[in-house]
């Protein structure tokens, strides 16, 4: 009978927990987010905002032309990266899913590792040679080079990359299913978040004057704004 209770009681505990972590189900065909006129619409206030009516929309509303061309390239990476959730593309907006497009300079370019806290990825190689893995929690890396037309999946949480290969430039499409994946990058967020100098040079091994230099990458380190 302890068995049981035990039972019942990770259920009412786990259950929830699994509702929380993913998007919420659809409760209609579809909802295109109504911020008011004139206003942009904000990922942190989406879920209050109104349904447009269905009678009002469009095949407009469903469609979107903001990945026919490359974003904004790096100097330092090579990587121009162009993310597409409800902000941009309001349709999306309680389908549970979201995309983006990445393009890497040639013989180089890299995504740096990061990760989706709130998304698994898959990544289609749309032209190019790209190196890309995952590591596991285990510290397990899953690796391989890609070419036009190969897919890779990135599990929700797992800390992922992809580099450039080729001698041309590559381009991935991205989908996440969430519809705010968000992304930590794990460089800038470890050496350009203004964590402590003794915590970065005690965890890496590095001397102040090293620490400087890997800084300077990432600008000045934010103020540790929630610090105790």
């Amino acid at each position: 009978m302890a068995l049981h209770h035990l039972g019942l009681l990770l259920l009412a505990v786990l259950l929830p927990a699994a509702a929380i972590g993913a998007d919420p189900d659809a409760v209609q065909d579809f909802c295109v987010p109504d911020p008011g006129r004139g206003r942009p619409v904000e990922l942190n206030l989406i879920r209050s905002y109104p349904c447009r009516s269905p009678a009002n929309l469009t095949a407009g509303d469903f469609a979107f032309s903001g990945v026919r061309a490359a974003g904004n390239f790096s100097a330092d990476t090579g990587f121009a990266g162009v993310s597409v959730t409800p902000a941009q593309f309001p349709g999306l907006h309680t389908l549970g899913m979201s995309f983006a497009r990445a393009d890497l300079s040639a013989a180089g370019g890299v995504n740096p590792p990061h990760y989706h806290p709130r998304a698994t990825e898959t990544a289609l190689v749309l032209a190019g040679r790209v190196y890309a893995g995952f590591v596991d929690t285990a510290g397990r890396l899953f690796a391989k080079v890609l070419v036009e037309g190969e897919v890779m999946v990135f599990p929700r949480g797992m800390v992922h990359f992809q580099l450039n290969v080729g001698d041309q430039p590559a381009t991935i499409y991205g989908t996440f299913n969430s519809e705010n994946p968000g992304i930590v990058r794990i460089p800038a967020t470890v050496f350009g978040s203004g964590i402590r100098d003794a915590v970065l040079e005690r965890a890496f091994g590095l001397s102040p004057e090293e620490l400087r230099r890997i800084e300077k990458r990432f600008g000045v380190p934010k103020k540790a704004e929630l610090e105790d």
